[in-house]
């Protein structure tokens, strides 16, 4: 009860509720597709976010070395590149299905959600899928040459088989698509009724 004399405070929204409505902007429904795909992705994420405390580690170490002792290693500096260009790639699908990735919203931010979904509908199919194809077909062969020649770093005592890392840019892609895939059917589920919506106590507990 409210105390006699107070003034009824204002409903302030908390501020994680600020930030959900930040960066969600359109509460699509999921479907048993995006529901599947979507708990692999975040596997994958929460799995590969530990590799930026192995990337810290890496950086404190190198630093010590060369401050402390005169001794600094390429394989080091390389190897700092390599983690953060695999933790980035691979984040990049789990940040999508999140929906945490940064927007410029003018327009956007006013639109009733199936206008939301509408623009999400026509982006995918004319923009952001064409572009993640464009990228897999010159990514392959990127790949494919330096698996061919057994590639290697040219600074003296670098890091061997440069093609690891070449090929984490076909699979960050391969899961951007997938994901991407994800996110359509639940734009097509919720402006056309397939594939099924789930109901919203299983989008609550699969997404």
């Amino acid at each position: 009860m409210m105390k006699s004399g107070t003034t009824p405070q204002p409903n302030i929204p908390e501020e994680h509720d600020l930030l959900h409505e930040l960066v969600h902007h359109a509460e699509l429904p999921h479907t048993a597709f995006s529901t599947r795909i979507d708990r692999v992705i975040r596997a994958i994420g929460a799995s590969i976010s530990w590799i930026w405390l192995l990337l810290v580690a890496i950086i404190i170490t190198n630093v010590s070395m060369r401050y402390l002792f005169g001794e600094g290693r390429i394989e080091f500096e390389e190897i700092q590149w390599h983690l953060y260009s695999i933790g980035f790639l691979l984040g990049l699908s789990y940040c999508m299905e999140s929906d945490d990735h940064v927007r410029v919203d003018v327009l956007y931010e006013r639109f009733s959600l199936r206008t939301k979904a509408w623009v999400e509908l026509f982006g995918t199919l004319f923009l952001l899928l064409p572009f993640l194809l464009l990228l897999l077909r010159y990514s392959v062969p990127f790949f494919s040459y330096a698996w061919s020649i057994n590639e290697v770093s040219d600074a003296p005592g670098g890091l061997p088989a440069r093609w690891v890392i070449k090929s984490f840019l076909i699979i960050g892609v391969i899961l951007l698509i997938v994901i991407t895939c994800s996110r359509l059917s639940r734009v097509t589920a919720y402006l056309f009724g397939r594939p099924a919506a789930l109901p919203a106590a299983s989008n609550k507990t699969g997404g």
